[in-house]
């Protein structure tokens, strides 16, 4: 718009009379003129839209950062900050937990599988297993999963592993959390609810068919037979008409039983003898199963080295040899079991011979001590780790029954010698253990007349309802 043509244009529409008059009337003009125009320009850039009676101001997305210190302030123009930290505060979002330090797996254990291979399927570094495994204690618990059960893991890009959790068992969880460049291995336990429980049964064809109509698991029934087997060989002693009384434990969890714990006490009649024990721990913590007077269940040497196999030949100078079919001394004890049964060292000691020996086939031979060896014939495979030289321990598996060297079928051929001469197993009087400190008997003798005490009552109450 030409301002100055409108100027010109109101200026020479009005007559003039005089000069004077005109001299008056200029600067009015001018002022009129002036308003005018200047509230044309406020009008030509005005709002079309109609006035609101509330506006909304949106903050800016980004805000200068405020001066870290008076002299930029000043150089910035801005000695007071507050307003801009403010602004900061309302478009900064709030602090809280790291939600995503990892993604959690949980992993069941398949038929076949291996840890290293969970590990691998997760994206946990092979090196990290094998700095887990290094630390051992209770991370060796890690290698001894089976099918069904669940790992719990939780992983990163960065770290790999961050943290796993393992249900070792129903009582405990094997904690693990990645710190740094090392774990911490944890675990916890649950403490259960210990009920004693007691059962008692006649044998009338098996003591795991008499277990079982007692309601005890077979694990329950070997650890009962565990405890009598210095004295009683459970492949050939037993007969109909035997007896037993157990005392035990049955541990529960929020009211629910998680299985059994320790037997207490027992009892077991054989060919018309009474054997008891009573578990004993004391001061010192060592913890063992005693007879009444207090002397050790435990004897040097097992009565069997195969548990409830059938004796298929005895200790006999006279024997006619099956295979060379002559008379040839059997100077052991041959026990019948199908191939691949764990075959235990009797006694602890060290391995003299492992390897073929003429008839014998697969052979070990245990020395212990000076004047004690036993030999173990006709073996399928040895046991891995062993060699001659070895140390063994008491009960311990040293290999499998077989039919190697001069076998008609799978068996176990064992011999028992005292400095050299050749003992029947099955009659040998065993050494027994160190008996109980004397220190302790008092407080035995009143521990373990309470418990046989209940032995005798569920004892008594079998024989009154059977009669």
């Amino acid at each position: 718009m030409n301002h100055q043509s409108i100027f010109n244009r109101d200026i020479k529409s009005h007559p003039v009379e005089t000069d004077a008059r005109q001299s008056l009337l200029r600067p009015a003009y001018l002022l009129l003129v002036s308003t005018a125009v200047v509230l044309a320009i406020v009008l030509w850039g005005a709002d079309p839209k109609p006035a609101e009676a509330t506006r909304h101001v949106s903050l800016p997305l980004t805000v200068p950062a405020p001066a870290t210190n008076p002299a930029e302030a000043a150089a910035s123009g801005n000695p007071d900050n507050d307003h801009i930290d403010g602004l900061n505060a309302l478009s900064a979002p709030a602090a809280g937990p790291d939600i995503t330090e990892g993604q959690w797996h949980e992993v069941t254990v398949k038929s076949g599988d291996s840890l290293a291979g969970i590990f691998s399927r997760v994206g946990i570094p092979p090196r990290q297993l094998h700095d887990l495994l290094a630390q051992g204690g209770a991370a060796n618990n890690l290698k001894k999963i089976y099918p069904g059960q669940t790992l719990r893991l939780m992983t990163s890009d960065s770290k790999g592993l961050v943290k796993l959790s393992y249900q070792v068992d129903k009582l405990s969880t094997l904690e693990i959390i990645h710190e740094g460049d090392d774990f911490n291995i944890s675990t916890t336990h649950l403490t259960p609810e210990r009920r004693q429980i007691s059962a008692s049964g006649i044998i009338d064809s098996s003591l795991f068919v008499a277990g079982q109509k007692a309601n005890l698991s077979d694990n329950l029934t070997m650890e009962l037979a565990s405890i009598f087997a210095w004295d009683i060989d459970f492949a050939l002693d037993i007969r109909k008409g035997d007896q037993f009384t157990v005392l035990y434990e049955e541990l529960f969890l929020d009211g629910e039983s998680i299985g059994h714990g320790n037997i207490l006490a027992a009892e077991f009649v054989n060919h018309g003898k009474r054997y008891q024990a009573v578990r004993y721990t004391d001061a010192s913590g060592k913890t063992d199963f005693y007879s009444l007077d207090g002397k050790s269940m435990r004897k040097t040497f097992l009565r069997s080295p195969v548990e409830f196999s059938r004796i298929s030949s005895r200790f006999s100078l006279g024997r006619k040899h099956p295979i060379l079919n002559r008379i040839r001394a059997h100077k052991g004890v041959d026990y019948a079991a199908s191939r691949g049964t764990p075959i235990k060292a009797t006694g602890n000691g060290k391995i003299v011979h492992r390897g073929k020996k003429g008839g014998y086939g697969n052979t070990i031979v245990i020395q212990h001590g000076s004047s004690y060896s036993t030999l173990y014939a006709h073996m399928s495979k040895y046991r891995g780790g062993l060699k001659t030289g070895s140390k063994v321990k008491q009960g311990q598996t040293i290999g499998y029954v077989g039919s190697s060297g001069l076998a008609t079928g799978p068996h176990l051929h064992y011999e028992f010698r005292i400095n050299g001469a050749h003992r029947d197993p099955l009659k040998v009087k065993l050494p027994g253990a160190d008996p109980l400190n004397k220190k302790y008997i008092a407080d035995f003798n009143e521990k373990a007349g309470n418990l046989i005490a209940q032995i005798d009552t569920v004892r008594d109450v079998r024989l009154a309802s059977n009669n």
